[in-house]
């Protein structure tokens, strides 16, 4: 396991990998705001000895990499997707398996559409064929575990809304983190102290947690790739939790339904969330197969 600053796109980039470079690379690619630090260490040790060389890195305003000033990005989602190409590219790695969360799923998608030759295959979690479209991530309906829509529900939202947190105060970002992830979780979701070491891990690791927060957003997904999926021609899975209220169920059907030859598995009782270590043996099994 090695962290290391590289130069990627005009920016510093922090990179970490696991395994040997001789056998196939998987790329990790974390949600939005997001760090490294959520790909869980022992999931990515355990990648790393299924015979893959597993790299994460952190997104530009995540982390050890650059941090741009608030309000002032400067950058598009385009270069969010430049820079997970840009990874592969200081490391000398023609191509990769892709492993998207969330928006890094959006980035994923992307990437096999628009770069076919450096996809070896794609599993998509918690994410949506709507990215690049006008706020494709608040859906009015939920998912129950077959997969099928069912009514109108509300996001129960516990925490104060990201907006009023002072991310610079430590005690105050991480007690919103661990709410955060509580209420986006299922029953699988990772206990307290489990919770609090993450996100301390997180804020210990970002030079601006506001950053990341304002300006992915402000960043956007870029042009929608919505009308091209069935372009894509990397082997497919798509990961999706029954509980997931930011992407209900319309969101992953229209990936499989879309994107050539994809396979949809449900996780039972998972939120939006990385996957939770009591389905580890099964998201592995689906990330490794191909």
């Amino acid at each position: 396991m090695t962290e290391t600053m590289m130069p990627v796109n005009g920016i510093q980039v922090c990179i970490e990998t696991f395994g040997e470079a001789t056998d196939p690379p998987l790329l990790l690619l974390a949600g939005d705001a997001s760090s490294m630090d959520w790909w869980d260490d022992e999931f990515c040790r355990r990648l790393a000895a299924g015979d893959r060389y597993v790299v994460r890195y952190d997104h530009r305003d995540t982390g050890r990499s650059t941090c741009f000033p608030i309000g002032s990005p400067g950058y598009s989602g385009l270069d969010l997707m430049n820079d997970a190409l840009g990874v592969l590219d200081v490391l000398g790695v023609p191509a990769a398996h892709l492993v998207g969360f969330s928006l890094g799923g959006g980035i994923a998608q992307r990437i096999a559409v628009e770069h076919p030759d450096r996809v070896l295959s794609l599993t998509l979690m918690s994410t949506s064929a709507g990215s690049g479209d006008a706020d494709p991530s608040r859906p009015d309906t939920a998912a129950g575990a077959g997969g099928v829509a069912g009514g109108t529900v509300s996001v129960v939202t516990r925490t104060l809304p990201a907006a009023d947190i002072d991310w610079s105060d430590r005690k105050a970002a991480i007690t919103h983190l661990i709410e955060e992830i509580r209420d986006r979780g299922g029953p699988f979701t990772a206990a307290e102290p489990h919770l609090r070491r993450l996100a301390e891990r997180i804020f210990d690791r970002s030079a601006d947690l506001a950053a990341g927060r304002l300006h992915h957003r402000l960043a956007g997904y870029g042009p929608p790739v919505r009308d091209r999926l069935a372009e894509i021609v990397a082997p497919t899975v798509i990961l999706h939790g029954t509980l997931d209220q930011r992407f209900p169920a319309q969101h992953p059907t229209e990936l499989a339904d879309t994107i050539p030859g994809a396979r949809l598995v449900w996780l039972e009782g998972v939120g939006h969330e990385l996957p939770p270590r009591a389905l580890w043996d099964n998201v592995l099994r689906e990330i490794l197969l191909p």
